[in-house]
């Protein structure tokens, strides 16, 4: 019943569609099993349609940015979308930005420097999509993306489109809170600033990044939210567990909090080591540290 329920929304999608689909291609942990399956909306209105059959044929739906992602062995039940062909970058004025969610930061804070426009600078270096960015509140010590984000536009299950101001969306730390739905353009927030002086700034954090982040193998960045006034890398290396293994996955000897994969890791083992360095940070310290890696889809059968 569920195939065939798959197979009737399918059918009625324009855009691609990749029929178990294995997800390590689409992560930035190069981990995860297959997506029942994987599609790429042409447009909004592809995307409208998809959501409300979906939604009547109760079929699981779930958006995905690849980075600060862990998909478990046994893949992803039901439709995975994917935001890539959401690409538009507009310019609306000297002082804001309507960007697509699917645009990838790194290309947003390119676009925005080389035409002058500055309060992205913190981001450099951050991986992820817009979309993406704006629902884990990315960020860094210079700043988080609720400092620049004016408005979100979001379609909802009965594919309804809605503009939601920033002040209602409730951002905290690495997180934010808003109606159910898609992420699938936002409205930033910059401003006018000398060409040079926006490299600049954006050369020295990415110098910075390098050498404090190990970003010569597959990761997803930090594993765990900092503690209030405290560090979680401080805290795992002085535990012990900087440079820790579970199999091919481990605690980075660059950046305690960083988990990475150092050679075919499964999500069990990245599971596994989350586990152990939870239970043994809390034992040195009597802190529980809470997860930032967001972890999707079933466990091997």
């Amino acid at each position: 019943m569920f195939a065939a329920s798959m197979d009737s929304v399918l059918n009625t999608f324009q855009g691609e569609v990749r029929v178990n689909e294995p997800m390590w291609k689409h992560v930035s942990f190069r981990i995860g099993g297959k997506a029942d399956a994987l599609v790429i909306p042409h447009d909004i209105e592809d995307l409208k349609g998809l959501i409300m059959h979906a939604s009547e044929a109760e079929i699981p739906l779930i958006v995905i940015g690849g980075t600060n992602l862990l998909v478990r062995d046994g893949g992803i039940e039901g439709i995975v979308v994917s935001l890539h062909r959401f690409q538009e970058i507009q310019h609306e004025g000297a002082s804001r930005l309507y960007v697509g969610g699917g645009v990838r930061m790194p290309h947003l804070l390119n676009v925005a420097s080389r035409h002058g426009y500055g309060g992205l600078e913190f981001a450099s270096g951050i991986p992820g999509t817009v979309a993406g960015s704006v629902v884990m509140n990315a960020g860094t010590a210079r700043g988080e993306m609720q400092d620049v984000v004016h408005a979100i536009h979001l379609l909802d299950k009965e594919g309804k489109l809605h503009v939601i101001q920033s002040e209602a969306l409730e951002f905290g730390y690495r997180r934010s809170f808003f109606p159910p739905g898609i992420v699938v353009g936002v409205w930033i927030n910059v401003t006018l600033s000398p060409v040079k002086h926006i490299a600049m700034s954006i050369k020295a954090a990415l110098r910075k990044r390098k050498q404090t982040q190990p970003l010569s193998l597959p990761s997803a960045g930090c594993v765990f939210r900092n503690p209030r006034g405290d560090s979680a890398g401080r805290l795992i290396e002085n535990a012990g567990f900087k440079g820790y293994r579970v199999g091919d996955a481990a605690m980075s000897t660059v950046h305690a909090n960083f988990a990475v994969n150092v050679g075919c890791a499964t999500a069990r083992d990245v599971l596994t080591l989350i586990d152990q360095v939870r239970t043994g940070v809390n034992r040195k310290t009597g802190v529980v540290l809470d997860l930032e890696l967001i972890v999707v889809g079933r466990e091997q059968s």
